[in-house]
């Protein structure tokens, strides 16, 4: 079993060893005062903390008691803190709980009942983390090949979720490359219609001719080579998800006939007079700007709306900060066995190319340049000129230093965080800082989730 660690905050130096000796099931971590207390916190990160409300320089009071409590859950939320009060401290311990202490026990110390009730906060605590861990495996499952940890995908990540279980259309903007098809079988797995089909159509890669047959089917005779009854793209996705890739491509003529089946939700196939119901939830995409090709004229403006009931952007890969990285270990995972290369790595130099290159193709050509790298590679560490990456031309950049200061330490808390794949204490020393000093940045940075 786990060694259950337990900070107990107690200035009574009698008190504490009593402590000690009555909760020998657990690892004892004993301090006197807030800073000590913070100190443990940070080297040892007990999952439990004991806390006596009256610590100096207010022993008769509550207010170092309640300091350390805040400070305490600003640093490590998930802790669990246990606060200790006198008889008279009822309203103490109810404000405590109020400012997210877990439970609270009255003196003089029963340890049976103290005991228990630590127990019950490390299992409360363990369980939290266990129900952390299979959300976030739940949420990998259900979005299968998306890979991104950073602000800019996180955010997609909770708008997927969102409108994922409904059944409003969804615009997915974004430029190539984005990966805009993944993030359509992201909505469609997190839907009730996940057990039935997903069907896609890329409206630029088929010809006008035969795009109209494509979509809505057609009846034998229907046209020279129409041998045989043949349902559209639309019809085979009924009761599950169609879609409509570069949306924007569409022809005119066959904006007007998908505007009537949005309204209508029936098709009649080319050479047929039937009319059949569809039930289908419609996801579309685009590297284009939609609002822009309505004002031009060449999209409707009322199947702009009728597509765009929620519109979700795809961030390009260079505003995704560190998702270069993480993108760039999880194609070598997947094409280094596939390419007979299983135990290849990445130098320094290379990971160090592949953060700071802009990647105007995005995440397409991230993992081309990968893949090609995995093939091309000599021995077995894929270095800058196995990427064909060549230095950025910074001669007419525009440089602010605050700015640049701020990228740069994102940037460098990000490699440090996928090297050391989440592990803070290896993180702090690639970096060369200490372990609150890391803390402090991935706080300031919005890392901390």
């Amino acid at each position: 079993m786990t060694e259950r660690r337990l900070l107990v905050v107690e200035d009574d130096v009698a008190l504490q060893k009593q402590l000690r000796w009555a909760l020998d099931a657990f690892a004892v971590l004993p301090a006197t005062g807030r800073e000590q207390a913070l100190a443990m916190l940070r080297a040892e990160e007990p999952p439990v903390v004991l806390l006596d409300l009256g610590l100096p320089p207010d022993p008769c009071g509550v207010s170092e008691g309640f300091a350390t409590l805040r400070q305490v859950l600003d640093l490590v939320p998930s802790t669990k803190i246990v606060v200790m009060t006198g008889q008279e401290g009822r309203q103490h311990a109810r404000d405590a709980i109020a400012a997210g202490a877990h439970d609270f026990h009255q003196k003089p110390v029963d340890p049976d009942q103290l005991g228990l009730l630590l127990a019950r906060a490390f299992y409360v605590g363990e369980l939290e983390a266990e129900n952390e861990r299979l959300q976030a495996r739940a949420r990998q499952s259900r979005m299968p090949g998306i890979v991104g940890d950073s602000p800019a995908m996180l955010k997609l990540y909770r708008a997927l979720e969102r409108s994922g279980p409904t059944d409003v259309s969804v615009a997915l903007l974004g430029e190539s490359g984005t990966g805009k098809e993944l993030v359509a079988h992201a909505l469609h797995s997190l839907s009730p219609r996940r057990d039935r089909r997903f069907v896609a159509i890329n409206c630029a890669a088929i010809p006008p001719t035969l795009l109209e047959a494509e979509l809505f089917g057609y009846e034998r005779g229907a046209f020279t080579g129409a041998f045989r009854q043949t349902p559209g793209k639309i019809e085979l996705a009924d009761r599950g998800t169609l879609f409509l890739d570069e949306i924007g491509d569409l022809p005119l003529d066959l904006q007007a006939k998908l505007l009537r089946f949005l309204q209508e939700r029936v098709v009649e196939r080319l050479g047929g007079r039937q009319e059949i119901a569809i039930d289908v939830r419609v996801v579309s995409a685009t590297h284009r700007k939609l609002e822009d090709l309505v004002a031009r004229g060449g999209f409707r403006e009322d199947l702009y709306y009728r597509l765009a009931e929620l519109s979700l952007e795809i961030p390009p890969l260079r505003d995704r900060a560190g998702d270069a990285l993480l993108l760039a270990r999880h194609f070598l995972s997947r094409f280094g066995p596939e390419l007979g290369k299983q135990r290849i790595g990445v130098s320094a130099e290379a990971l160090a190319a592949i953060d700071a290159y802009a990647w105007p193709g995005n995440v397409r050509e991230l993992q081309n340049r990968l893949k090609r790298a995995i093939i091309m590679c000599e021995g077995r560490r894929i270095g800058r000129a196995d990427l064909d990456l060549a230095a950025e031309d910074e001669a007419d950049a525009v440089l602010n230093l605050r700015q640049e200061r701020e990228r740069a330490e994102l940037g460098a808390l990000r490699r440090a965080l996928a090297r050391a794949e989440g592990n803070i204490s290896r993180a702090a020393r690639l970096l060369g800082v200490s372990r609150p000093t890391l803390y402090d940045l991935l706080r300031q940075h919005g890392l901390r989730d």
